[in-house]
């Protein structure tokens, strides 16, 4: 067997491959239709090629994965309800698309995803195989961005934005905090991991993202206090903007310093150039673009467990 972790540190959750089903382009319907959201339910936003989407963490906390097409992209979010992490991938490397589930196992208490092809066990945060045949093929899935934030600042900027129905094809209780309310009540851990940091508490939410293989994590506090930080990270520099509802979106900022944003959707750099802030991309008054750089909330435990070497601002 191809392991590029050890193997005694993967360890069975309890539950049977798929077990817990995966989400499989699931039903949408209008953000009018979906009665059923309270206004500050925390959804993860998705914004692919001018479509935009809401996935009810209430839901996905039952499912932690789903496969769907957004903006004509077919993506697999891997949400890990033990470590906090709903990160976004684009099923398509090179020219090999992978569709997949839940393992039922786990590396230091984060989810571990299988894709159907080969059986190969992936790294849910990381996107990379870590055991299987695939391991050393350099495949690495692409990180998309997504948000972290409450369905009415969702609905507020994208009006026309699609959500997940209730009706899933499987009978749970999807209200608000339901799934796993005793696990996010206290900050003791369900399974054990070799590394622990003292910076934080178990379950306390960072902002994270990794950049030309650095890994940095933010305090959501620092960020509400500074609602615009400049940070290098990587090669270059990144800009973080976090807007009043405390959702933080991660941009290239190489080459350039920003100075003021309106906590709504427009920036401004130390030259006096106006910038737009959207989903995909900041677009500068002269027409220059800068990309959204991924980023993903995650409990500080399960993020220092993956990348022990991550540097943390708060």
């Amino acid at each position: 067997m191809r392991l590029s972790i050890r193997l005694d540190e993967i360890l069975w959750g309890g539950v049977k491959l798929d077990g817990i089903p995966p989400l499989e382009h699931p039903k949408m319907i209008s953000a009018s239709e979906a009665e059923y959201l309270g206004k500050n339910d925390i959804v993860f936003g998705v914004y692919v090629n001018g479509e935009a989407r809401a996935y009810p963490k209430r839901i996905l906390a039952w499912h932690e994965l789903f496969n769907d097409t957004v903006g004509k992209v077919n993506v697999t979010c891997a949400y890990c309800t033990l470590c906090g992490s709903a990160v976004l991938y684009n099923q398509k490397v090179g020219d090999k698309t992978f569709k997949f589930g839940t393992s039922g196992f786990l590396y230091r208490s984060n989810k571990l995803m299988y894709d159907r092809k080969t059986n190969s066990l992936w790294s849910a945060l990381e996107g990379v195989p870590v055991s299987g045949t695939l391991v050393g093929s350099g495949l690495r899935l692409e990180r998309l961005p997504i948000v972290t934030t409450k369905w009415k600042d969702w609905r507020e900027r994208h009006p026309t934005t699609k959500v997940l129905s209730l009706e899933t094809g499987h009978r749970r209780d999807y209200g608000e905090g339901v799934a796993y309310s005793d696990y996010f009540s206290h900050d003791k851990l369900m399974f054990p991991v070799p590394l622990d940091s003292p910076d934080l508490r178990n379950k306390q939410e960072v902002v994270a993202l990794i950049l030309d293989g650095e890994a940095v994590a933010f305090h959501p506090s620092f960020l509400k206090k500074n609602n615009l930080h400049q940070e290098e990270v990587g090669n270059g520099s990144v800009v973080i903007l976090t807007d009043k509802s405390g959702s933080s979106r991660v941009y290239d900022a190489t080459g350039l310093t920003f100075s003021k944003w309106d906590r709504k959707a427009e920036v401004k750099d130390s030259q006096g150039q106006t910038w737009e802030m959207t989903e995909e991309t900041l677009i500068g008054s002269a027409g220059e673009k800068r990309r959204r750089i991924a980023s993903n909330r995650a409990f500080w435990f399960g993020w220092h467990a993956q990348f022990p070497e991550s540097r943390l601002v708060k």
